[in-house]
C-alpha cells in the first residue's frame, strides 16, 4: 500500500456502498482507517452527522480532514486523486459515459428490485420481484460483453468502475438466493456474468471486504425484519 496523507472511511461492513470505496482505495494501492458506524441501525455517530449531514449515509471518504459523501461520488474522487495507479475509469469519453449509463441503472432500478423480493407481500409480489431481478441481470450480461470485449471484466483486463458498481451487491445477491431459494444469477441466462462474478470477487481489492454470506445473512435477517416493521400496514 502506498502511503497516504490521512485517508478514512466511515461505513458498515455490510454495506455493499462503502465496499466501493474500500475496493477502489485497495485497487490504487491507498492505505486507509476504516471507522466502522457500530450502532448505525439504532442511531449515527456525531462524525457521521458531522460529515454527511444532507443524507447522513455511509460511505464517507476522509481524506485531509475533507468529507466525500456518495459511494460513486467516492470512486471518481478515488480515481482522480490517486493517478499513478491505473485508471478505474475507461479511458474514452464514450466508455465513461455508457460505464455511468449502467452504474446509474444499477442503483436505481436494478438493487432495488432485489430488495423488493425480501420487502414483497404475497408470492405474487415475490414472484415479480424475482423476475425483474433477473431480467436486470440479462441486461447487464449484454452490457457486460459489449464492454468487456472478450475481457475478464467490464473494465478490461482489470477491475474498472461498473465492476465496481455491480460487483459490490454479489455478496447481498447471493444471501437473497439463499434466503428466498432462488438462482438469480444463472449460468443458463448470464454465463459471462457467472464466470466474471468469480473472477471479481477472487481479486486481491475484493477478497479482503466482500463479507461472508453466512455472516452476512444473519445480519441480513435483522435488517429486513426492521425494513418490513417499517412498512404501511
Amino acid at each position: 500500500m502506498s502511503e497516504s496523507r490521512d485517508v478514512k472511511v466511515l461505513g458498515v461492513w455490510a454495506s455493499p456502498f462503502v465496499m466501493r470505496a474500500r475496493i477502489a482505495l485497495n485497487l490504487k494501492q491507498v492505505s486507509y482507517d476504516f471507522l466502522q458506524e457500530t450502532s448505525f441501525l439504532t442511531e449515527k455517530s456525531e462524525l457521521l452527522l458531522k460529515s454527511n449531514p444532507i443524507h447522513k449515509k455511509v460511505p464517507v471518504l476522509i481524506h485531509n480532514e475533507k468529507p466525500i459523501c456518495e459511494s460513486l461520488v467516492i470512486v471518481e474522487y478515488i480515481d482522480d486523486v490517486w493517478t499513478s495507479a491505473p485508471s478505474i475509469f475507461p479511458c474514452h469519453p464514450h466508455d465513461r459515459a455508457i460505464a455511468r449509463f449502467w452504474a446509474a441503472y444499477i442503483d436505481e432500478k436494478w438493487f432495488p428490485s432485489m430488495k423488493g423480493i425480501s420487502t414483497a407481500q404475497g408470492k405474487g409480489a415475490k414472484k415479480a420481484a424475482i423476475d425483474q431481478v433477473i431480467e436486470g441481470l440479462v441486461l447487464l450480461e449484454e452490457a457486460f460483453v459489449k464492454s468487456s470485449k472478450g475481457k475478464p471484466f467490464f473494465g478490461g483486463e482489470q477491475i474498472g468502475y461498473l465492476d465496481i458498481a455491480l460487483g459490490c451487491f454479489l455478496a447481498w445477491l447471493r444471501v437473497s438466493e439463499k434466503m428466498h431459494g432462488v438462482k438469480l444469477l444463472d449460468q443458463a441466462k448470464t454465463p459471462g456474468l457467472v464466470k466474471w462474478a468469480e473472477r471479481f470477487c477472487e481479486d486481491p481489492a475484493v477478497k479482503g471486504v466482500m463479507p461472508e454470506t453466512d455472516k452476512l445473512l444473519e445480519f441480513a435477517k435483522i435488517l429486513f425484519a426492521k425494513m418490513r416493521a417499517n412498512l404501511p400496514k
